[in-house]
């Protein structure tokens, strides 16, 4: 077997996140036919080994050669919480050495696990936990796989949502590396219709991720007019919602029409919208809510707002709630409640944070610097 090097001094590459092609040229490296590297994406995708030792149909000279450049890339959480309603968060230390929560939400015979792709966030929104944080790193696609790979539950796993810590498009080339691996036939071979990719709507990002993924898509609304929602989540400034349901309209994606109803496999557009008292919750932004989404196959999900410290927001009754839903079904738009769960452990939507541990981390990389140079 001829073994090719890496340069002197690289740091050994993860394998997890790579696509098939990748893995055929890292078999090469290690000596191996070009096929072999789609026993190593068997290996990681399909039997999900977490050692090269593993990997017993490869020769030993060549598993010691892929230990000695590469690593599976692989983690166990760090820590976990458990909730009253059976939901779990887990915490995963990221290969730069970040934090990251990750929830795990079973429901009868559908598991859906919520993933990040940031540390922080950008986008700032006012009633998020996340954006009050901040933005420390964007998630590498191992990072990103890391939070299902290790997952305890993983074999329960119904469905994906990248919905946790970050803005997926604002991280899309790592976001996509991660569902191409998850719905590729020589990674995990899901339907992408298991997968919903949410954003607030980030310009670019949305027009090359309708090009070149089949996920569902999920848009965080919140608000249907430009300086209500602008007041609520900054990106509005530069991604008006206006501008951004042009863009699906002109996608043709999500007409509706004849050819779509009923349809089983047809890709899910859908509105997430936390109504406040006060803000955005009366017949005049329900009205708005209709003629911005005008024309499109879509649905809006509801969500309650669970209170983060130090802002005036406030959620609205379960009476209203349901006024407002009722208001948007009777106008042609399906809408749904949203089932609130994790609430009791930080686990809800808009909870997720990590500053804590960000801030233990950073602390932690002072005093090693002080130590190093007294």
């Amino acid at each position: 077997m001829t073994e090719r090097t890496l340069p002197p001094g690289a740091s050994r590459a993860a394998l997890l996140g790579m696509t098939l092609q990748e893995l055929q040229a890292v078999a090469e490296q290690a000596g191996l036919q070009r096929y072999a590297g789609r026993q190593l994406a068997d290996w990681l995708y399909k039997k999900q080994a977490t050692d090269f030792a593993q990997m017993t149909n490869l020769p030993k000279a060549a598993r010691e050669a892929l230990a000695a450049h590469y690593r599976v890339g692989c983690s166990a959480p760090a820590a976990s919480q458990r909730s009253a309603d059976g939901t779990v968060k887990y915490l995963y230390r990221t290969d730069g050495g970040h934090y990251v929560e990750t929830v795990y939400i079973p429901d009868g015979e559908r598991a859906t696990l919520c993933v990040s792709s940031q540390v922080g966030c950008k986008m700032g929104c006012a009633f998020c936990m996340t954006g009050r944080q901040g933005f420390a790193a964007s998630l590498s696609a191992a990072d990103i796989l890391n939070q299902v790979y290790s997952l305890p539950e993983r074999g329960r796993l119904t469905n994906i949502v990248f919905m946790g810590q970050g803005e997926p498009f604002d991280n899309l080339d790592n976001v996509l590396r991660a569902t191409k691996a998850l719905t590729a036939d020589w990674g995990y071979a899901w339907s992408p219709r298991r997968i919903t990719v949410s954003s607030v709507g980030l310009a670019k990002g949305l027009e090359r991720f309708l090009a070149e993924s089949e996920c569902h898509l999920a848009i965080s609304l919140h608000h249907p007019l430009h300086e209500g929602r602008a007041a609520l989540m900054p990106a509005e400034r530069a991604f008006p919602i206006s501008d951004v349901a042009a863009t699906l309209r002109r996608s043709g994606l999500f007409s509706k029409g004849p050819e779509r109803a009923g349809s089983p496999h047809q890709r899910r557009l859908s509105f997430e919208y936390i109504p406040f008292e006060g803000v955005n919750d009366s017949p005049r932004h329900a009205r708005a809510v209709v003629d911005l989404l005008r024309g499109l196959d879509c649905r809006v999900n509801l969500i309650r707002f669970h209170g983060i410290p130090g802002t005036p927001l406030r959620g609205i009754t379960e009476g209203r709630m349901v006024q407002f839903r009722d208001y948007l079904t009777g106008h042609g738009i399906f809408t749904t409640i949203r089932a609130s769960r994790g609430e009791d452990i930080m686990a809800a939507c808009g909870l997720l944070s990590t500053a804590r541990q960000e801030a233990e981390r950073q602390a932690a990389d002072r005093e090693k610097t002080r130590a190093h140079n007294p």
